[in-house]
């Protein structure tokens, strides 16, 4: 696994950099499916909190839409792709985020694969708050206004060939035979992801797979 301690050196030096403003800082971490996107997030709100700079995570894995409905709509096969989640209701969210005031988020339980909503909350204390999602930087309504939102936009930059690898390992880890696991991914992750780099808006950063920032 790629050391990423002089990424999040970097990383937190711009967001400490930022701590200046009035408003509440946010940071999306954008990327296809198993870019890498959690494990970022998870290291830098970690780095950022023992800095004493109080941060929070927020998946945009929360906006989910229900398995019925995507039943009723005949897209349960295609799950994770931009119209299978509340955009608009996402994008609410994110505005709300800029405010200093305690904010209820959902959370998406891999388990039950069920959003729940109000299952977190996002204290007023919190100074910078990490979006993390594949649609944060994608240039398709409704998607396409959040990208002013962002006080710093990061993007994960991996070769495709890298996510088809990650995204089979991924589905075997949960159960699926190598054939379900390929197919899973062919099918449906790699043409999201696809999706998500023919319709990539610029970010601020790139992080690429060799763990290079431009």
């Amino acid at each position: 696994m790629l050391d990423l301690t002089p990424q999040i050196n970097i990383l937190a030096e711009h967001i400490h950099a930022l701590r200046e403003g009035p408003t509440r800082i946010l940071v999306a971490i954008a990327g296809p499916p198993a870019s890498g996107k959690t494990t970022l997030a998870e290291e830098l709100a970690r780095r950022l909190n023992a800095q004493k700079c109080e941060t929070v995570i927020v998946p945009q894995d929360g906006f989910h839409l229900d398995n019925q409905v995507l039943e009723v709509r005949s897209d349960l096969n295609r799950k994770g792709a931009p119209h299978t989640f509340d955009g608009a209701g996402f994008i609410h969210l994110v505005r709300r985020l800029k405010e200093r005031a305690d904010v209820a988020v959902p959370v998406f339980d891999r388990t039950r694969d069920i959003a729940i909503a109000g299952a977190r909350i996002v204290p007023a204390s919190a100074e910078v708050v990490i979006v993390e999602g594949n649609y944060l930087l994608f240039d398709d309504a409704p998607w396409f206004n959040l990208a002013p939102l962002w006080t710093l936009s990061v993007r994960l930059d991996v070769p495709m060939e890298d996510l088809r690898a990650r995204l089979i390992q991924r589905w075997l880890g949960h159960g699926l035979s190598q054939t379900a696991a390929t197919r899973r991914a062919t099918m449906n992750d790699l043409p999201n992801a696809q999706d998500v780099l023919d319709k990539a808006l610029p970010a601020m950063l790139t992080l690429t797979a060799d763990g290079q920032i431009a």
